[in-house]
């Protein structure tokens, strides 16, 4: 089983960069862990742009069980589905990130938010 912790940060100015933080733990050890930048985008869809570039960086491991934490609870109505947004920009990053979630085989997201256990173990991987 693959676990990946994830966190996109936007910075606090229009125009700069997005930090993308991601953490890919097999069988509980640490197998990758990598941070790098993403153009600005609107801060509605930080989540899911870090979300489709983590899951192309993911494709060595697309036939396996894979479960990603994510600290969004937006985030996580957008890729369930649940979300009654009617923004544009969300709605198209939504169609290419699930057409990208419909290639692994077995893909699931949790969101650690209102679990106080799991959002502690989430912030101390991510900082690490």
């Amino acid at each position: 089983m693959i676990k990946v912790y994830l966190a996109a940060f936007p910075m606090l100015y229009e125009g700069e960069d997005i930090e993308v933080l991601y953490r890919v733990f097999q069988d509980d050890i640490l197998v990758k862990k990598d941070e790098f930048y993403l153009e600005y985008v609107k801060p509605a869809v930080v989540g899911l742009h870090a979300v489709l570039a983590v899951l192309y960086k993911l494709e060595e491991f697309k036939e396996e069980e894979i479960t990603i934490m994510i600290n969004d609870s937006a985030l996580n109505e957008i890729i369930k589905g649940s979300c009654t947004t009617k923004n544009g920009d969300v709605l198209k990053m939504a169609s290419k990130v699930k057409k990208q979630i419909t290639k692994f085989s077995n893909l699931s997201f949790a969101n650690v938010t209102k679990d106080k256990g799991a959002l502690t173990k989430w912030k101390e991987i991510i900082e690490d």
